[in-house]
């Protein structure tokens, strides 16, 4: 859904594992926090705090584990 960058919790190049919260987003008045689908690696983030996102599109690029 679209909406409004809140906060960005990892960085380039970080390892995550599954469940771990990516980014926070505010859309319809709500929080929102996108976690990793799986364990992988952060190739890069596509989005700052403030930025408006349009509805579908990625929040940060996600190289899953192998």
């Amino acid at each position: 859904m679209p909406g409004k960058v809140v906060a960005v919790l990892v960085n380039q190049g970080q390892d995550v594992k599954k469940g771990e919260p990516l980014v926070i987003m505010e859309a319809m008045k709500m929080e929102h926090t996108i976690a990793a689908p799986h364990d992988g690696l952060v190739e890069e983030v596509l989005y700052a705090v403030g930025d408006q996102v349009a509805d579908g599109a990625p929040l940060l690029a996600f190289k899953a584990a192998a």
